[in-house]
């Protein structure tokens, strides 16, 4: 991504700023000089994913815990904008503890949307999720078009949704709320019970190890690279004001099957010399909560924020072995 410039200087609160998603985009927005406040509480950031940025003079590593007001209030104050990345993820999660998947991703981010609006922060800019489309059958996944959500973790993005759209009514509080489509990339954690599948399956594959798939593997997801959802917070941060108070999709656009993608992280790491020839997955049972098909339409994100994707799939993977054999 190019620099921006715009951004010199500009105060910005990202919750979850030690994240595998947030560090990415402190790393960008300290590249266009914008004065960062990074809030995490590490409990699933990681440390190691700032310590590059701890002596920057404009980086500041606020350790609390969103479900702080008062914390969170602080960390506001002559902010201009909020990048709100803090959640407890995961599906299974939601599903094995709903309660502190509740008071973290719904009472946490009503704290933020409170902090913004007490600050005058100008704008938040929050990350939503693809599980808010729940048991909808249609592909592709359109914004205005959602069904009923199928685990814990999909309610509580859909609540977000909700808390925005009404703070906007009743506070004036300008959001923008980014669908993510199962992101991918450097800093993706691949260890503990949550771990995502793209790490997942590069760790067995990097290992010559069975890595297991859920179900028969048919199951088809909307990839989408870090620099991808990168790119959509600045843009958010910069949108018009007849782009504010909405929903976007970001993603590619393309989706594929955990077959499929297991079969091109092997080839991928293959090419790039590791020695893995043998490796077959493992099918296991099918998870609950989990969604069948998931593929974005990205029309309304390149209409009105002038989204595109900055990288896709294939080259994204190249891009995320390479850090794994590095890491």
């Amino acid at each position: 991504m190019r620099v921006d410039k715009s951004l010199k200087g500009v105060i910005i609160l990202v919750t979850g700023g030690a994240g595998f998603i947030g560090s990415n985009i402190c790393d960008y927005l300290i590249s266009c000089e914008a004065k960062v406040r990074c809030f995490d509480n590490f409990s699933t950031g990681n440390k190691q994913n700032i310590n590059h940025l701890l002596q920057n003079k404009k980086f500041t590593l606020i350790e609390e815990d969103i479900r702080n007001l008062k914390a969170c209030d602080a960390a506001a104050v002559n902010a201009d904008y909020i990048l709100h990345q803090a959640a407890l993820g995961s599906v299974p999660r939601s599903v094995e503890d709903p309660i502190t998947s509740n008071e973290v991703n719904i009472n946490g981010f009503l704290n933020i949307l409170v902090a913004a609006r007490d600050n005058n922060v100008k704008k938040v800019v929050y990350a939503a999720s693809s599980s808010t489309y729940g048991d909808s059958k249609d592909l592709p996944k359109t914004e205005n078009n959602i069904g009923n959500p199928l685990s814990p973790y999909g309610i509580t993005k859909y609540v977000n949704e909700l808390y925005a759209s009404i703070f906007k009514k009743i506070y004036n509080l300008d959001t923008i709320g980014l669908r993510y489509f199962n992101v991918f990339g450097p800093r993706q954690d691949a260890n503990g019970a949550y771990a995502a599948v793209i790490p997942l399956f590069i760790k067995s594959i990097l290992a010559d190890s069975r890595p297991t798939i859920n179900g028969d593997g048919e199951n088809s997801r909307d990839f989408t690279f870090i620099d991808n959802v990168v790119q959509a917070n600045i843009l958010a941060i910069s949108a018009k004001e007849e782009s504010n108070n909405q929903i976007y999709n970001v993603a590619c656009g393309k989706r594929k099957s955990l077959n499929q993608l297991f079969n091109i992280i092997k080839k991928s790491a293959i090419d790039l010399g590791v020695s893995c020839g043998r490796t077959r997955p493992v099918f296991g049972q099918s998870r609950s909560g989990d969604i069948p098909h998931s593929l974005a339409s990205i029309e309304k994100a390149r209409k009105l924020l002038k989204y595109e994707p900055l990288v896709q799939f294939d080259e994204g993977i190249k891009k995320t072995i390479k850090w794994h054999l590095n890491n």
